[in-house]
């Protein structure tokens, strides 16, 4: 019996990390450097400490990277202020709502970022446990994210339904040993999910209670 959905929130709420992938494209094209996006994707959803390997690597002038962080990250300030959240998203909420599920959100990113985009989209309401970066020793793709929602929940990692956009949120929630619906975004959608529970393209086109009715028979 499904007690609880645990959602991710950048790049799966709210597509944050698009719009990152295109301020830094933008930004290191100035300088002459290309940014594939299967360099970039393998920072989604943890650290990105491999991007700045990256940059290093490319520029040969590591003073550079402090000087295109800052710029990158003032393109994303001004673009991030008209997003949306994704398809489908409110609707999930509710659903999980009526059906008495319990709520968590589980995220990578600190509570300074998530939580006044949560309240702007008057969606902070319907998470029961928020967990962020400054909740955990360790991020994705380590699950200790997930176990610390679990444990606050007090449910089995079977009882929970975990949804992600990224490689390494989806790996966390499979090291939690908890369901992982994947709903990619337009920097996640060619990675190699093949291991994971379902692949849905959109919140929006899908039901709530019919995913889990799948995921219990899968």
């Amino acid at each position: 019996m499904i007690k609880a959905v645990i959602f991710d929130f950048d790049g799966l709420i709210l597509d944050t990390e698009t719009l990152w992938y295109e301020c830094y494209k933008e930004v290191l094209a100035q300088y002459q450097v290309e940014l594939p996006l299967e360099v970039f994707a393998q920072i989604i959803g943890t650290h990105d400490s491999l991007f700045h390997e990256y940059m290093k690597e490319q520029l040969k002038d590591t003073a550079s990277i402090d000087v295109i962080n800052k710029t990158a990250a003032a393109l994303h300030k001004e673009k991030v202020a008209e997003i949306t959240i994704r398809e489908g998203v409110k609707e999930f909420l509710d659903e999980a709502k009526e059906l008495g599920l319990r709520i968590g959100l589980a995220t990578s990113s600190s509570t300074r970022w998530v939580i006044p985009f949560l309240k702007k989209f008057e969606i902070i309401d319907y998470f029961e446990s928020i967990k962020t970066r400054d909740d955990v020793e360790n991020i994705k793709p380590d699950p200790e994210l997930y176990l610390k929602t679990l444990d606050e929940f007090q449910i089995q990692p079977e009882e929970a339904i975990v949804f992600e956009d990224s490689l390494n949120g989806a790996t966390a929630a499979k090291r939690a040993g908890i369901p992982c619906v994947i709903v990619p975004n337009p920097v996640t959608k060619d990675l190699d999910f093949k291991d994971f529970s379902l692949i849905i393209e959109s919140m929006g086109t899908h039901s709530l209670n019919k995913i889990i009715k799948q995921m219990i028979v899968s």
